[in-house]
């Protein structure tokens, strides 16, 4: 029977938040919390099955940001720094200090802007096909890429990704959408000072193995693993996923070169 995750409703300056969890009876001795952090327009129902797999393990979060999923609808549209503010602020209320966060595609831009600005917050770091790709930072190129990934991707996450854009709404969604192309990464990456594992999907065309390898290079303390599946790891290749971030949080967020993580790992043929 797959591990059922709980419904968490908190009231965070003013906005009603919700979060999907999953807290294990045996957690392993001194497991940090692990918070999932959904990409663009979709909200946390595509971390599900990575929720699933990691429950027995450590205890997860997986909230729905500002805007998105069955979290409240600010009138003002938030950048990726406000969103990232937005996630600081939901870590507080629910009496979190401090998480493994876990994010996948504009994710990884909000939780990178959380951890170059408040380190504090922040155990270790896993950015599953970080965006957006200095190299082709413009939306033509983008919605090319996003249209090649699909065909890799499970064909249950259409249904999520058609239902969380209803919900958002188009006018949220196209201007998430221009805030993730104009938020660059690359100048904050130098300042995460938490160990990070990155993660490429091998048929991601969205984040291809140049861009992961940059981000990596970027990084004080990265490490880049890359597994098969597309660009969303966490739904389409939950497993594998999950049994790298295992891993790096058992042994590689301690800085320990274990469990096969070097600075770079080359891609699976």
């Amino acid at each position: 029977m797959k591990p059922r995750l709980g419904a968490l409703w908190t009231d965070v300056e003013g906005l009603r938040m919700f979060a999907r969890t999953g807290i294990s009876r045996t957690p392993r001795c001194s497991s940090p919390s692990i918070v999932l952090v959904h990409g663009q327009v979709i909200s946390s129902v595509y971390m599900v099955p990575t929720a699933r797999c990691l429950v027995g393990e450590y205890p997860v979060y997986a909230p729905d940001l500002p805007g998105f999923g069955r979290s409240g609808k600010p009138k003002r549209v938030l950048d990726v720094s406000e969103l990232a503010d937005a996630l600081a602020a939901w870590m507080n209320a629910i009496g979190l200090p401090r998480a493994a966060l876990v994010a996948n595609s504009l994710g990884c831009q909000i939780v990178v802007d959380l951890a170059a600005r408040r380190p504090e917050l922040v155990e270790a770091l896993v950015l599953a096909a970080p965006t957006i790709d200095a190299n082709a930072r413009n939306a033509p190129a983008q919605i090319v890429r996003w249209l090649h990934d699909w065909a890799y991707e499970r064909p249950s996450l259409t249904l999520a990704h058609l239902r969380d854009f209803v919900l958002a709404g188009l006018s949220r969604s196209l201007r998430t959408f221009r805030n993730t192309l104009a938020d660059r990464i690359e100048d904050k990456l130098p300042r995460v000072q938490a160990p990070t594992l990155v993660v490429r999907g091998s048929r991601d065309p969205i984040v291809p193995q140049d861009w992961a390898e940059e981000v990596t290079r970027l990084l004080p303390r990265g490490r880049l693993v890359v597994i098969r599946g597309p660009h969303c790891v966490n739904y389409s290749a939950p497993r594998e996923f999950t049994r790298v971030v295992c891993a790096f949080i058992r042994c590689g967020a301690g800085g320990q070169n274990e469990a096969g993580f070097a600075k770079q790992s080359a891609p699976p043929t």
